[in-house]
């Protein structure tokens, strides 16, 4: 290369932007509560529960997928951008046959529809034996949880410990969310959420 020629510069960024995981984090897992305690069978399925599946289920954890792509999280990008849109797509399954344009799915429809969900939920978890062992509650309660939703749907009879599975699958989602938090902002381990080989998201 020439003295005239330009030279390439090599840049490093480091990325000072916050842990955009406990905005999903806790998207997930209020409305898996609400949703649960209605899968227990304590109200009916309401606008509260739409609502939160919209905004916090869908629109935060697409944000924070978002957010964990520019941070090259790519685990993340697809756990909080996925199950953003099945929030989406789930209150658009609840809503659009109200129009009259499209039917209501059978139930084998929505016993595949839980188990594809569960399926990719259950190689997610594979991904989280690298992070934190409350990650790992989250995502293997969470996979139970689909496969209890597919299998109620395909009629066996669960009863009320589906509710209450995802309820405990939501509030272990809460409390990771919220110890990542607590653990930044004081600088040390208030609640533990036993990291593996160094991981925290």
């Amino acid at each position: 290369m020439s003295k005239d020629s330009p030279s390439l510069v090599s840049v490093n960024i480091n990325d000072v932007t916050s842990n955009a995981g406990c905005l999903g984090l806790m998207g997930f897992g209020l409305t898996t509560v609400l949703l649960n305690i209605h899968n227990a069978g304590f109200f009916p399925l309401n606008t509260m529960i739409v609502g939160m599946g919209i905004f916090m289920g869908a629109f935060a954890q697409i944000i924070a997928g978002i957010m964990e792509w520019k941070k090259n999280n790519t685990f993340g990008t697809t756990a909080f951008t996925s199950y953003g849109f099945f929030w989406l797509s789930l209150v658009f399954i609840w809503l659009m046959p109200a129009t009259g344009t499209v039917e209501a799915p059978t139930g084998g429809a929505m016993s595949a529809y839980f188990f594809m969900w569960g399926l990719f939920t259950l190689v997610m978890f594979i991904g989280t034996l690298k992070a934190n062992r409350a990650l790992q509650v989250v995502f293997f309660t969470l996979a139970l949880l689909f496969f209890l939703l597919s299998a109620e749907k395909a009629g066996i009879e669960i009863g009320a410990f589906l509710g209450y599975e995802g309820i405990f699958c939501g509030l272990s989602a809460v409390y990771t969310a919220l110890a990542q938090v607590l653990n930044e902002m004081y600088g040390k381990v208030v609640w533990p959420i036993g990291p593996v080989g160094g991981g925290e998201h």
